[in-house]
């Protein structure tokens, strides 16, 4: 992917969120900074539209502002010269840790090394820094992938036509890709019959006008595994959009509020996600910031486990929220993923 970059002097013009005041009084317990509070932290993302982005956010907000963080957001675009100038700003600020979230590889090694050569702790989720210094957040994408398609296989059998919605270049995706090249290999049965696929701040209505071109072009799919919650909408608009809601199954990973609406409504096609509480993750990510601050061990690889969540499951449950959710199934509302006795963890 070709980028051109602007100059980091336009960075001043890049809006920034001032999230949560940090407490005077710090954290009691807590290792310096935290016991004095105070501590500056950015949270950089590529993506915040969507229900999944927004939970990530929120769960971040929460974790900073039980730390005593001063949590500086800056909104992502899908702008990969947008989010590197970010990066810069941050820096500028004086920040004493950065989260990156999602991001373009490419853009982001140099201005991240920066960050690190100034003794600014940086930690990234589902974007591969191919740095040994920057601790990986990820939701287990090759464990969501694979307990979607188990459940395709139980749905459906081992012979099925399938449509397939992917898009090259970011990091969760391309780990999904993995399970998805390996599943097709062990079951011959299972014949790819079109890929679509488009990431952008429309990522559900752009997938959705694919959607229609490929199952129009291809009637014979009755199978969809569209591995991102705004790509199985799209495939979900078309399929309505189609007249063939009755003949269509949709597989998909990640969960919102939103999602678990369209999952549950009478005639849906699509039938079973694979998630993390994105909340969790957002916590997680802030947790694994703050231990490194604190100079305290992190694993290179975080993983926050998911869950399967089928059509079945969640109509017999009642469930319509995430927030219902979380309280039916207490596995989706906590990770002990990278946490310490001094870390408030209870934040929902």
């Amino acid at each position: 992917m070709k980028t051109i970059l602007r100059l980091a002097a336009t960075a001043a013009l890049i809006p920034v969120l001032f999230v949560s005041a940090a407490k005077a009084d710090g954290v009691a317990g807590a290792p310096a900074p935290f016991d004095k509070g105070g501590v500056k932290l950015a949270l950089i993302s590529y993506i915040s539209a969507g229900d999944f982005f927004q939970a990530y956010q929120a769960g971040a907000e929460a974790q900073a502002k039980a730390l005593g963080i001063d949590l500086r957001v800056f909104p992502g675009r899908q702008n990969a010269a947008e989010q590197r100038e970010q990066i810069l700003q941050a820096i500028n600020l004086g920040v004493e840790g950065i989260v990156v979230d999602h991001g373009v590889p490419e853009s982001l090694g140099d201005v991240v090394q920066q960050a690190l050569d100034k003794g600014i702790k940086v930690v990234a989720f589902d974007v591969n820094l191919n740095n040994p210094k920057v601790p990986q957040v990820e939701q287990s994408d090759h464990a969501l992938a694979k307990q979607a398609l188990e459940q395709a296989v139980k749905d459906n059998g081992t012979s099925f036509n399938a449509g397939y919605v992917y898009v090259a270049g970011f990091a969760p995706l391309d780990r999904r890709n993995e399970v998805w090249d390996t599943f097709k290999a062990e079951n011959k049965g299972v014949v790819e019959k079109a890929r679509f696929g488009n990431v952008s701040d429309t990522t559900a209505t752009s997938t959705a006008d694919q959607a229609k071109a490929a199952l129009r072009a291809n009637p014979d799919i009755t199978v969809v595994f569209a591995p991102y919650d705004e790509f199985a909408r799209g495939v979900k608009l078309a399929a309505a959009d189609l007249g063939i809601s009755g003949k269509l199954k949709i597989y998909s990973a990640d969960v919102s509020t939103a999602d678990i609406q369209e999952i549950v409504e009478e005639g849906s096609p699509w039938v079973a996600t694979v998630a993390t509480n994105p909340a969790v993750v957002g916590a997680v990510s802030i947790r694994a910031a703050a231990l490194e601050i604190a100079g305290q061990p992190v694993p290179r690889q975080i993983t926050v486990e998911p869950t399967l969540l089928t059509q079945k499951s969640l109509r017999d449950a009642g469930v319509k929220t995430i927030e219902e959710l979380a309280a039916k199934i207490p596995a989706f509302s906590a990770s002990d993923a990278v946490t310490a006795s001094w870390i408030p963890a209870k934040l929902f």
